[in-house]
């Protein structure tokens, strides 16, 4: 018998604490440094252009000093280094957003900014430029073509961040039930190898208020600057967990009284018949375009359920199925007993 648990919704993280710094940043406007013309570059905030479809390599020695970065260093006594933190990328964020978000939760050290220098004013790139100014992170101001050069996406729509890389999550965090908090609720990510998908799905799962994503090291995609962008800057606050093999992991999640429910095409219910089971602690795994759940990760799974397919296809494209799946669980946590 699965344990049970207090009902109730999961928490959204990154909804708080965004006012006071955008308030902040807002205040410094009006003093935003002029734009060089498209054929040049200006520095705003003292430092130097990186190298050319490299981004920025060192940076100012000023810079530099602010915060420490992933890799840790010697000390003058001697004492050993510190160990290198994990992390799944996410060091390149390219789109309006996902560089916003980037700096609005604040998680991990800025590096530096590329803004095309005839890039158009909105709102969104104004907000960028305030709380880069705010939080005393370069920006440098670069022709379009060296900047489309040094993108990794399709539209990186004139703004590329440079920034540590996100750190990996602990699955045993995830598993861990603490009292007076909802039961855990997460999703698993069998061999998708799409970024565009993996962005849209956790985008869905920030929406959702999913507690953590597990991905496998292997055979899958991390955080790629097209994930990031596609993600719309939920990256930065859905914590995701690398395993090395993802039946080992679902294993671990139902030892901890987590039900495992996979979605396919051929279903034991409906997803929509999931009841008690979302309010009890789930875990939700979507399986890859194509393929689906994998052999070994369906013989993990508790149920097998499956989204009602009323017109002539027979499937969704996994980061829709994943938004109604996660909003189903949501919907279930929030109904009364």
């Amino acid at each position: 018998m699965k344990p049970s648990s207090a009902k109730g919704s999961s928490t959204k993280q990154g909804g708080k604490g965004r006012g006071g710094k955008a308030k902040a940043a807002a205040a410094t406007r009006g003093g935003t440094a002029g734009r060089a013309s498209s054929g040049g570059s200006a520095s705003r905030g003292g430092s130097k252009a990186g190298a050319a479809g490299g981004g920025p390599r060192g940076g100012s020695t000023k810079f530099q000093s602010r915060g420490q970065g992933r890799t840790g260093k010697v000390s003058p006594t001697g004492a050993p280094s510190r160990k290198p933190e994990k992390t799944l990328g996410g060091e390149q964020v390219e789109g309006r957003q996902a560089v916003r978000e980037l700096l609005l939760a604040g998680r991990r050290r800025v590096r530096e900014i590329w803004v095309a220098s005839d890039l158009d004013d909105n709102e969104t790139v104004q907000d960028i430029l305030d709380i880069a100014s705010h939080e005393r992170v370069p920006v440098q101001y670069v022709a379009r073509k060296r900047l489309e050069a040094a993108a990794r996406s399709e539209a990186p729509q004139g703004i590329i961040a440079y920034a540590n890389g996100i750190p990996e999550a602990d699955l045993a965090d995830f598993v861990r039930r603490v009292p007076g908090r909802p039961a855990p609720f997460l999703v698993a990510v069998d061999g998708v190898t799409d970024p565009g998908n993996l962005g849209a799905l956790l985008r869905c799962c920030d929406g959702a208020g999913v507690q953590g994503v597990v991905l496998p090291r292997h055979r899958a995609v991390h955080v790629t600057p097209t994930v990031a962008k596609a993600a719309a800057g939920a990256v930065e606050y859905v914590p995701m967990a690398m395993v090395g093999g993802l039946p080992s992991a679902l294993t671990t999640i139902k030892d901890q009284g987590i039900w495992v429910v996979g979605l396919a095409d051929e279903g034991e219910r409906e997803l929509f018949e999931i009841g008690d089971l979302a309010v009890d602690g789930i875990c939700l795994v979507m399986g890859a375009e194509g393929a689906g759940l994998s052999r070994l990760v369906r013989e993990r799974c508790d149920m097998i359920v499956s989204i009602p397919m009323l017109g002539r296809l027979s499937s969704l494209n996994v980061s829709a199925a994943a938004a109604l799946a996660t909003y189903e669980v949501t919907r279930a946590r929030r109904t009364p007993r």
